[in-house]
């Protein structure tokens, strides 16, 4: 890669890995519908007029049902159920199960794609990561029942990531990613607007939550995808997806050094078997078909691998997945 293809891959690194941090800070004052509505409105304010612009979002017409399903299992179930999942676990751990994403893709794509088999290969491969996400979740927590329920949320949050990658890959395989990403954090913020206003805060909220919520909107999520657009642009839609691998450690990091979140042996063991796991589900050591990384999909741009980049660019949010 170039030099300046680089510098885009570490930053959309950089901003996928520390909404989570934001998201933390944010939630001991504001509630999840609120958060959640307040960074997509700000995402919708400015990727909608560059969707209107390019014509993006005239090749929606005729899929609004298709659309709707997947702004409830892409942006706002993943969103909320991430933000409520905070409240309880900490924003390193929420990183950290995200990173199954790959798995839970691989997993659907054995029960629902008739162009996968099941394999001894791919099965180790699920295995390896399930073993970390225990190791993960079952030494971090305990019997914290909270904190099982959080984990809880997170994990059915990337199960929703994952079935979204699905529904772009038989619906809208070739539709401009920026035309769904408009489309879904716009429908977002419409379906939870009445529950953000349902759970205002009562009193005017402090400058760092209000300031967290306008990092995640502008930056995590609007700045980001446009970022992630371009790098695909340049390097295709496979290995820009290979954000993932990278913003999970840098929310880690960031969760320890500013939040003070504890890291133990055992976290990082469960986070090495994940990302093991989900590699080499996403790729094909075993010699058998696979379900790869340019297939998984998160809002990408529209480019000479279109229907790559739909694919990679709803995996790659996290977008965003966050």
């Amino acid at each position: 890669m170039s030099r300046r293809a680089w510098l885009m891959f570490a930053a959309v690194s950089v901003l996928w890995g520390f909404p989570y941090l934001f998201i933390k800070i944010a939630v001991f004052e504001l509630s999840p519908p609120v958060i959640v509505v307040g960074r997509t409105a700000i995402a919708a304010a400015i990727l909608l007029p560059l969707a209107i612009r390019s014509g993006a979002l005239r090749a929606l017409r005729g899929r609004v049902g298709t659309v709707v399903v997947l702004s409830l299992t892409h942006i706002c179930g993943p969103f909320l159920l991430i933000t409520y999942g905070e409240v309880y676990i900490s924003s390193s751990l929420t990183a950290l199960l995200l990173a199954t994403q790959p798995l839970m893709i691989a997993a659907l794509a054995l029960r629902f794609d008739v162009s996968e088999r099941i394999t001894r290969g791919r099965l180790v491969s699920l295995g390896i990561g399930l073993t970390g996400v225990a190791a993960v979740v079952g030494f971090d927590l305990g019997s914290d029942h909270f904190g099982l329920l959080g984990a809880g949320y997170v994990l059915l949050a990337t199960l929703g990531y994952a079935g979204s990658t699905l529904i772009v890959k038989r619906k809208l395989a070739g539709v401009p990613s920026l035309g769904l990403t408009t489309a879904t954090v716009t429908l977002t913020t419409l379906f939870l607007a009445p529950f953000a206003i349902a759970t205002a805060p009562t009193q005017l909220p402090s400058l760092k939550a209000v300031s967290s919520v306008v990092i995640l909107g502008v930056f995590s999520t609007a700045v980001a995808l446009l970022l992630f657009y371009r790098l695909i642009a340049t390097i295709g839609a496979g290995r820009a997806a290979l954000v993932s691998y990278v913003n999970p450690a840098v929310a880690v990091v960031l969760g320890v050094i500013v939040l003070h979140e504890p890291l133990t042996s055992t976290t990082l063991l469960g986070f090495a078997l994940i990302l093991i796991g989900s590699f080499l589900s996403t790729t094909n050591p075993w010699r058998s078909k696979a379900v790869k990384i340019a297939d998984v999909p998160s809002p990408g741009e529209e480019t000479s691998h279109s229907d790559d980049a739909a694919a990679a660019s709803l995996a790659g949010e996290q977008r965003g997945r966050g």
